[in-house]
């Protein structure tokens, strides 16, 4: 793979106008190694069309998977492309802007056999078959073939995609999931009433809060069998889920007059939970771990207005993250901390509006990402480079994706009002 990526540097400071940096960094051994890219630039991968009766959907998933990356530039164009049959034409491809070219088989078992071919050297890269389970178009086919999108990705740049992921979301009170590209929107089966929906590290299970009558309770639910456990809490109030990076923890905010954070062994639902914060009468809220687990961002009223602090995971060590004021009349909420640990998204307050920011723990850097509409409930991908949130920009409270990098957005959900997203872990494990 070094060899396919200095070629690609070539090709593409050779008048193709996507100049990209040659340097490499060194990866640890069984890491491939990605290009450094040159801020806005992305190289080019040509899809070649695919023949088969799903052939067209399989491209149409994978260029779409492949945008959406924003880490390349999709070459795949829908009239006048002919399946090549014999020999590679690579000078063609190259004088289309190509580094490389994505060439996809339907084989007779249903299976994907896909080759990635480098342009400048003329060959073959890199080749593997993909599973692609029954029925075909179903959910789980096109999480299958959104998998292959996401080891494209990995193959030209080092980064594994996130396309292969899911969001929950609330509408109308109810839980709902939604394929990352939006496709497959529908309620999960068995839950009902929910708020704060959250993924537990393998994919296999969610917490949420349900509402009841007296109040709320934590929820942990398994999503192939739609087992349920409720998390014992001894509160009137318990809300907020959200669990620890390994798997082993779940961290929640249960109270009364006011709310406190507390943490709980995975499994052990009937135990008393851990205290972890004294909020005196203040709400404690929001819980978002840091991806070693060792500390814990959450939302306080303990000054008198939102903010986002930082504790240790045992309660130890508490602060104030979100100093730097954005507007003169600071509220800020719905911590996220990015799987990369440089960052913890939030929504703050300005001029009347909640807008979408993130906060570098290293200096302690605000940026602001959105001016338009109400813009709330950031969540991270695995990638750590974009979120969903929920925004008002249409006049319907919708989730959209944000790129932090380049500042792009799309929407994600459409119809009924939709919020507080949750991006899934990576859903497939593939080698």
């Amino acid at each position: 793979m070094r060899g396919m990526v200095r070629r690609f540097d070539a090709i593409l400071m050779m008048g193709l106008g996507m100049a990209i940096g040659s340097a490499l960094a060194a990866q640890e051994p069984g890491v491939r190694i990605g290009l450094t890219y040159t801020p806005g630039s992305q190289p080019g991968i040509y899809l070649v069309p695919v023949r088969g009766a799903d052939g067209d959907s399989v491209r149409r998933i994978i260029a779409r998977d492949l945008e959406f990356g924003h880490r390349l530039t999709v070459i795949a164009p829908d009239s006048g492309a002919v399946v090549p049959t014999g020999r590679f034409n690579y000078p063609l491809y190259a004088r289309l802007g190509a580094a490389g070219v994505v060439q996809l088989v339907l084989q007779a078992d249903g299976s994907a056999l896909v080759t990635l071919h480098d342009v400048v050297a003329a060959q073959a890269q890199e080749t593997r078959r993909f599973a692609l389970p029954g029925p075909r178009l179903s959910p789980a086919w096109r999480l299958a073939v959104h998998g292959i999108a996401d080891v494209i990705e990995e193959w030209v740049t080092g980064t594994r995609g996130v396309a292969a992921t899911r969001v929950l979301f609330v509408r109308g009170g109810a839980l709902w999931r939604i394929d990352s590209d939006g496709a497959n929107e529908q309620p999960v089966p068995g839950v009902g009433a929910a708020l704060g929906p959250a993924w537990h590290p393998d994919g296999r299970s969610i917490a949420f809060a349900r509402m009841r009558d007296d109040g709320t309770s934590v929820v942990v639910h398994e999503l192939a069998s739609g087992e349920e456990r409720r998390v014992r809490t001894g509160a009137p109030l318990s809300l907020s889920p959200a669990f620890s990076p390994d798997g082993k923890w779940l961290a929640f905010a249960a109270g009364e007059s006011g709310t406190d954070l507390y943490v709980v062994p995975v499994g052990a639902w009937d135990e008393p939970p851990l205290r972890v914060t004294v909020g005196r009468g203040s709400t404690n809220a929001q819980p978002t771990f840091a991806p070693d687990g060792r500390r814990i961002a959450f939302t306080t009223s303990r000054l008198g207005r939102n903010e986002i602090y930082l504790t240790d995971a045992d309660g130890a060590n508490p602060e104030l993250l979100t100093s730097t004021a954005l507007t003169d009349a600071p509220y800020r909420a719905d911590p996220a901390w990015s799987p990369d640990g440089r960052f913890v998204a939030f929504s703050t307050q300005i001029d009347g509006r909640f807008q979408i920011a993130t906060i570098s723990l290293r200096d302690r850097a605000v940026r602001q990402y959105t001016t338009e509409g109400i813009n709330e409930d950031p969540s991270w991908a695995p990638d750590g480079r974009h979120l969903v949130f929920t925004s008002s920009r249409t006049g319907t409270r919708q989730l959209w994706v944000l790129d932090t990098e380049s500042g792009r957005v799309r929407q994600l959900t459409r119809g009924a009002a939709a919020r507080m997203g949750a991006w899934s872990p990576r859903l497939l494990s593939v080698p």
